[in-house]
């Protein structure tokens, strides 16, 4: 009855049926679907990432993306991004310093000798602006190619060209610069966004017999290396000790040549002291000899005024006069009374005093 009634109402006056209240759930539920794939996705390990809508590109990496197997010339900073699932494909690609370590790398030796690098670090960076081309030429894995592929390569080359000695020991300190200048030299042309910043290369690995040889030979060198030393200390202080006796003697030299230096300055003195001295007492000896050479002339001046026959017969008187011998007896000496004596001792007297006026005149 019921079913007829309906059958007869027009359709838009039918009331919905339980079928159709069912859809906006179904709607709300793919919408949740939706959402938790693009916030879950990106950070299980466990989901393909290719399946993710919302994917993080992390610090120090750029975003990179490939749809259809054709590399996308978007290249994306750190942060979150959208994509297409399944669709479009995406790769972080690191463009700060990273170290790539190159292990267990096996040569020869020119003498034909095999010795084994352990390890290899090669610091090394890809350019931003070079990601797209370089991704582009050599793919994801381009370190494989230009830097693993490459030290094994280089490696091979330089031990082939010098001998255990030498790569051992002599020219050990050069590999990391000459393995730096090959790579980068190579990427500079094929690759211009790798960057070669540094190579770090181990101390390779020898053959156990060849190795104690080496460590023999050392400690030779050593011991050749410290004999050696000993004898630059000996020669040192040797020279040393000869520089020291040679200051001593030019110190005393050079006191004596002062001493001596003085010596003859205080003779020099000494000397002129008595050269002074000595002019000094002549001029006082010749001052005298002039005084009583003076003196003489003045008395003999003096003299010869008073050379009067007067005077010369008071003289004789006074001489006369003052003799103490007393004469007794019947007669006096003539000589004392002989007037005629006497006259003619002054006569000759006055004669003299005249010839000796006339010659000074």
């Amino acid at each position: 009855m019921d079913g007829q009634q309906q059958r007869g109402v027009p359709p838009q006056h039918r009331p919905p049926s339980s079928t159709g209240d069912s859809s906006p759930i179904f709607t709300v539920f793919f919408a949740f679907i939706a959402i938790v794939s693009m916030i879950i996705i990106p950070f299980s390990s466990t989901i393909n990432k290719n399946l993710s809508i919302l994917h993080q590109v992390p610090e120090g990496h750029v975003g990179v993306y490939w749809r259809g197997g054709a590399l996308l010339k978007t290249i994306t900073d750190p942060g979150f991004h959208l994509k297409l699932p399944l669709i479009t494909q995406y790769e972080p690609v690191q463009v700060t310093l990273q170290t790539d370590q190159v292990t267990e790398i096996p040569c020869g030796t020119k003498g034909g000798v095999m010795i084994n690098f352990e390890k290899i670090e090669v610091v090394n960076r890809l350019r931003k602006e070079y990601v797209y081309d370089t991704l582009r030429d050599y793919g994801v894995q381009y370190d494989k190619t230009w830097i693993y592929d490459k030290i094994h390569h280089e490696i091979n080359q330089f031990c082939s060209s010098h001998s255990l000695q030498q790569v051992y020991i002599d020219v050990f300190d050069q590999i990391d610069e000459k393995m730096k200048d090959a790579l980068q030299v190579d990427c500079t042309r094929y690759a211009p966004g790798i960057e070669i910043i540094n190579v770090r290369v181990t101390k390779p690995t020898i053959p156990e017999t060849i190795r104690r040889n080496f460590e023999q030979m050392e400690e030779e060198r050593t011991k050749v290396l410290i004999a050696i030393e000993r004898q630059k200390v000996v020669e040192k202080e040797a020279e040393t000790n000869k520089k020291m006796a040679i200051s001593e003697a030019e110190k005393n030299a050079n006191v004596s040549k002062i001493l001596m230096e003085q010596k003859l300055m205080e003779k020099g003195s000494a000397m002129r002291q008595q050269e002074i001295d000595n002019q000094m007492y002549l001029s006082r000896q010749k001052s005298l000899a002039d005084a009583d050479f003076y003196r003489l002339v003045k008395e003999a001046e003096a003299n010869k005024l008073k050379l009067t026959p007067q005077f010369l017969e008071l003289k004789f008187i006074e001489a006369i006069a003052d003799n103490t011998k007393i004469f007794f007896g019947d007669k006096v000496p003539n000589m004392i009374l002989d007037q005629r004596l006497l006259g003619n001792f002054l006569t000759e007297v006055s004669r003299n005093i005249s010839r000796e006026a006339k010659s000074d005149a």
